[in-house]
Formats: C-alpha cells, sequence, structure tokens
C-alpha cells in the first residue's frame, strides 16, 4: 500500500533507554517480583534503543506481573532479525499489536492506515465507520457503539499505537504516529492479508484514476488527498467494504463506477467540492450504511438512492450548492441512525417535490418517522418551525448540533426554550438580523443549566449586545462571534448580577472549561468580561477586527500552564491595556501577530 520510504530512527543510548523502559512499565510491576528487573532489562537490550519500540512495549509489559509473560516476551522478541527496518523495527512494535486485549481492537487499529499520515482522525466518525463495518458487535445503536468504541481508542493510545490530539475544527481527534502506521501497514501484508485487504494511495496527487484491476481482492480502498477528477471505469470488487475517495478533485463518477461493489458498506466522498451531481448508478449500492458527502458541491439528492434502505448514517453538512432533497427520500431510510446537515444554507431551493422548501418544517416531518434516529444535527429556519420541533420527543433526546439561522419573527429569543434538548452539544445562531436579545427568561431555582453544551457560534447577528445567558453552560470549551456589530460584552455585569443569585451560580467561575475563544469583526465589543477570570483550560483566544477591545480578563494567575496562544494584529496588541507591567510581560511570550 504506497511506496516504501526511508525512515531514520535515532536510538538511545543503553542507560537513557533503560530508564525510559521503566518509566513505561512503571515501579509496581518492576517490583512484583526479584526477578522481572533482570527479564526487563534484557527485553530492553531486545528494543536496540529505539524510543518508540522501549514506550509501546513497555506500555505492553505494564500489566505483566508473572515470570513466564516476561520469558515469553523475551522469546518472541528474540525472533526478530535486525538487517533492515521491516526485520528490525517492525517486529518489536508488532509486539504492542500482538499484546492488544482481542482481535477487535486490532482490526480497529488496521483500519486506521485508511487515513494519511499525521492525519487528524475524528474519534466520532471512526467509529461511527467501525460500527458500520461490523467491527463492533453487540449493538443496535451507534449511541452505544460509541462507549465500546472509546474504550477501544482509549487502549490503543494506552498502548501507545495512537496519539490523543485534542479537539479539532471542534472534534476530538486522535492520529497514528508514521512509523506505527508502516508498521500496521506491514502487517496487513504479511500477517492479516486475507482478513484485511487494503490497498491505497493516499495523498500521492495522482492525477489519474488508479489501476481498478489491482483492486478486486481489495476490503479496503483509500484514494485520499489526491487530485483525481474523473471515475471513469467499472471496477469489479466483490469483495470491497470501505472506499474512502475524500478530499479529491472530483468532477464526475460514471453511472457504471458502483455497479459491480454489491458490498459496499462505507463511502466516504467528502471534501470533493468541485463534485455537483452523484451518478444514477449509485442505486446499486444496497448494503451501504455509512455515507458521507460533506463539503461536496452537489446540488441534488437522487431518488435513485430510495435504494439505499440500509444506510445507518448520512452526513450532508457544509453542502453550499445544495438546492433539492426529493419527498420522502429520507423517510425512505428507515434504519438511519444519524443525520448530520450542518451549515446547508443554500436559499435558491425549487418548491417543487423539495423538503428544503419552506424552512425545513417537510424535513422535520420526515425525520421525526425514522424511530432508530439517535444523532441528529439540523437547521431550523423559523420560530414556527422551531417551536414544532421542541414538541417533538425524538428531537429533544437526540439532538447533538442545532442551526437557528434566518430568524425574523422577533427581536427577543427566550434561550430557555431549549433547555430539554436533552444532549445539546453544539449551539449555533447565524444571519438573525432582528434579534436583539438572547434572555433567560422565567427561570426557576431549578432550572437546568446546558451541562452538556460545549460549543457556541454566532455570526451575523447584529443587533445583539451581549451574550451574558452562556453562564448557563457551564461546560463550555469552544466560543465563537463573528461579524455581530453591536456586540459591547460578552458577559454583562448587571444581568448576571440579576441571574447568578437565583440559580446558585457563582459569575466569578464562568468559563471554567473554555479552550478557544474566537472573536472575528466586533466593531463595538469593549469587554469580554469586567474583571480577571481563572482560564483554567484557556488554550487559544483569536482576535480580527475588534479595534475597541482593550482590555482582558487576565492576571497574573489566568491560565496559567496553560500554554495560552493569543492571536491578533500587532496593532491591536498595542493598544492593550493590562493590570500592571507584570501581567504584561507574563502574556507578552503567548502573542502571535497574524494578518488581519
Amino acid at each position: 500500500m504506497g511506496a516504501q520510504k526511508k525512515i531514520k530512527v535515532e536510538c538511545l543510548e543503553p542507560g537513557k533507554a533503560w530508564e525510559l523502559f521503566q518509566d513505561k512499565v512503571g515501579d509496581e510491576t518492576l517490583n512484583s517480583h526479584p526477578d522481572i528487573p533482570n527479564l526487563a532489562k534484557q527485553v530492553t537490550e531486545r528494543c536496540g534503543g529505539l524510543p518508540l519500540a522501549l514506550i509501546t512495549i513497555g506500555h505492553a509489559m505494564a500489566c505483566k506481573t508473572t515470570l513466564g509473560e516476561w520469558k515469553y516476551a523475551i522469546e518472541m522478541l528474540k525472533r526478530c532479525a535486525l538487517p533492515k527496518m521491516e526485520n528490525e523495527v517492525f517486529p518489536l512494535l508488532k509486539f504492542s499489536y500482538d499484546n492488544l486485549p482481542n482481535a477487535t481492537i486490532k482490526c480497529c487499529l488496521l483500519y486506521c492506515c485508511l487515513y494519511p499520515e499525521d492525519y487528524c482522525i475524528p474519534k466520532k466518525r471512526l467509529v461511527e465507520y467501525w460500527l458500520c463495518e461490523g467491527l463492533l458487535n453487540g449493538f443496535d445503536r451507534i449511541s452505544e457503539a460509541q462507549m465500546q468504541g472509546d474504550h477501544i481508542i482509549y487502549s490503543l493510545i494506552s498502548a501507545c499505537l495512537l496519539e490523543n490530539v485534542g479537539e479539532i475544527d471542534g472534534e476530538d481527534c486522535v492520529k497514528m504516529h508514521d512509523v506505527i502506521r508502516d508498521m500496521a501497514l506491514w502487517i496487513t501484508r504479511e500477517f492479516e492479508a486475507t482478513e484485511n485487504n487494503f490497498f491505497g494511495k493516499i495523498g500521492a496527487q495522482v492525477f489519474e484514476e488508479p489501476n481498478v484491476t489491482a483492486w478486486e481482492n481489495v476490503k479496503r480502498m483509500s484514494v485520499m488527498e489526491n487530485k483525481i477528477e474523473v471515475l471513469k471505469e467499472t471496477p469489479k470488487c466483490p469483495n470491497l467494504r470501505t472506499l474512502f475517495l475524500s478530499q479529491n478533485e472530483l468532477q464526475v463518477i460514471s453511472d457504471g463506477f458502483f455497479q459491480f461493489i454489491p458490498l459496499l458498506t462505507v463511502l466516504d466522498l467528502s471534501g470533493n467540492l468541485r463534485l455537483r451531481a452523484l451518478p444514477v448508478g449509485i442505486s446499486q449500492l444496497v448494503c451501504l450504511e455509512c455515507f458521507d458527502l460533506s463539503y461536496t458541491g452537489i446540488e441534488e439528492l437522487p431518488t435513485e438512492l430510495k435504494s439505499l434502505t440500509k444506510l445507518k448514517m448520512l452526513d450532508l453538512s457544509y453542502m453550499h450548492n445544495l438546492k433539492k432533497i426529493p419527498q420522502h427520500l429520507i423517510s425512505n431510510f428507515s434504519k438511519l441512525q444519524i443525520f448530520r446537515m450542518w451549515s446547508v444554507q443554500n436559499r435558491d431551493y425549487p418548491n417543487e417535490d423539495n423538503v428544503l422548501y419552506g424552512g425545513n418544517e417537510k424535513l422535520m416531518e420526515e425525520l421525526k418517522g425514522l424511530q432508530h434516529l439517535n444523532i441528529l444535527s439540523i437547521p431550523i429556519k423559523s420560530m414556527f418551525c422551531l417551536e414544532r420541533f421542541l414538541n417533538i420527543n425524538l428531537f429533544l433526546c437526540w439532538t447533538q448540533a442545532l442551526q437557528l439561522c434566518d430568524f425574523r419573527e422577533s427581536k427577543i429569543f427566550n434561550i430557555l426554550c431549549l433547555k430539554n434538548l436533552e444532549c445539546l452539544q453544539t449551539l449555533c445562531f447565524s444571519n438573525c438580523e432582528d434579534m436583539e436579545e438572547m434572555k433567560m427568561e422565567k427561570l426557576l431555582i431549578n432550572a437546568s443549566c446546558y451541562h452538556t453544551l460545549s460549543t457556541v457560534e454566532i455570526y451575523e447577528c447584529v443587533k445583539l449586545k451581549d451574550m451574558s445567558w452562556l453562564i448557563l453552560a457551564p461546560n463550555l470549551r469552544n466560543l465563537k462571534i463573528y461579524l455581530c456589530d453591536k456586540m459591547e460584552e460578552i458577559l454583562n455585569e448587571g444581568k448576571l448580577g440579576e441571574v447568578a443569585g437565583v440559580i446558585g451560580i457563582p459569575y466569578a467561575k464562568s468559563f471554567l472549561k473554555l479552550e478557544t475563544l474566537y472573536l472575528f469583526w466586533l466593531p463595538k465589543l469593549k469587554n469580554i468580561y469586567w474583571d480577571a477570570l481563572p482560564f483554567p483550560c484557556l488554550k487559544l483566544i483569536r482576535i480580527n477586527a475588534c479595534r475597541e477591545l482593550k482590555k482582558f480578563p487576565l492576571n497574573s494567575d489566568s491560565a496559567k500552564g496553560n500554554q495560552l496562544s493569543i492571536e491578533g494584529s500587532k496593532d491591536w496588541w498595542a493598544t492593550v491595556e493590562w493590570e500592571n507591567e507584570a501581567t504584561r510581560d507574563a502574556f507578552l511570550p503567548s502573542f502571535k501577530s497574524v494578518p488581519t
């Protein structure tokens, strides 16, 4: 899978190697038997000073407390010859793979090979693909499978076979070290060729369609991050279950392309912005369960998709050209569990046979009949539609992301009308031009705060002056506010004084979980908060075109140990007023100048 490459591996001298190995194994295991330290030194020697081998094998041995387990490990490692990369490094790293608890976790690791080197893989999407591929068994709902998937990811991180990279663009992500990925590909070639047959040209800048004759026996295929424009062949792939075609430059897929891929279960076409239409032959994919069309230029979903009756996941997010979804198409996906349609705001909708016409009321009618639905991301385009939405129990239980856009009916929005959305994680208001206030009306002592809400985004709400209701979101991690012409402050002292005493929230403890803060094009913004806040989790502040923002709620005790980054223009940074010189000096290394 792909070309072989040379990798320079720096080795540690014996003393440093032994220290690193001891650290990863842990004192408890090393002291569990008087002979284990000597055996551990033999394992260290077999690692040849390779840091990645020392780390991964050290973690694998951390739970081995018997002499038999250590002697077996030494015997396995002795079988490794040492002349070149595949014989020197990979067999050592394969020891950690072999020590994974079961075949399911091993298959889930190998599945990550489909992604490019150092690619940030969204954890949720990875688990969804695992489920549809049949790697996670015993679960009917993706929300339940997510727990097993999270455990598998944790196990692979603990074994140093995956790396946790935190949140990227609102998604918790992992990645695979390039050497670990090469080792995993080597395993698929040498040991797991029957069960895990992979083929791919990933990030190779390929312009031409790959030779489809090489796909015949492939079970999983990836040609991500290339420059392929046309898929005109008719591949015969009787065993293919996963196909990644994302982030290419696709313009045309022939009608016959999917004709002989009968078992395809996962299809990722995301990121093909120039792809304007799906082929009629898409109807052949009767086994398809996961279908990602996000960030494509497709204008209309064809009625031929009705044959995809096994579909469990459909992602239509960021399809900015999407104008039409035929009536009775979505309702036909009776097994659908995940429906995402985030930031789809084309306003030029034809009204004939189209669920997008008329504020999404027709789309809601089709969604509410999907009894297996348990993850929903959806835009709502009127107060009338929102009121109907909030009266449907299915939506209250399973909506994870809600986008309220183009509201025109009211100047005041009662934010507490959303309090019964049980698993709401992301809330966005966009282009609500007449909305002047988000009010916390009828607040009761036992009012439910938005404990699940982690991301709030506000775009082009030009009359809003503050966002004081955020005190109700104690676990907020990400806040983005763009193009709000009259926004003067984020949290208003007077409004918080009225509310905090009623609900018992000490407002001096606001933003305790906040990690990222984006403030763009807010010409009247003067304050985020009137006093210093601790910001124990804050990692990134980005400021652009906020010329009146001269004060930050920071003092010398704020964001300690966070390696905080503050990004903005040099001219703006020069105008910032600090509590004292010590505070200014403390945050000076955090500043990064960026063009406006």
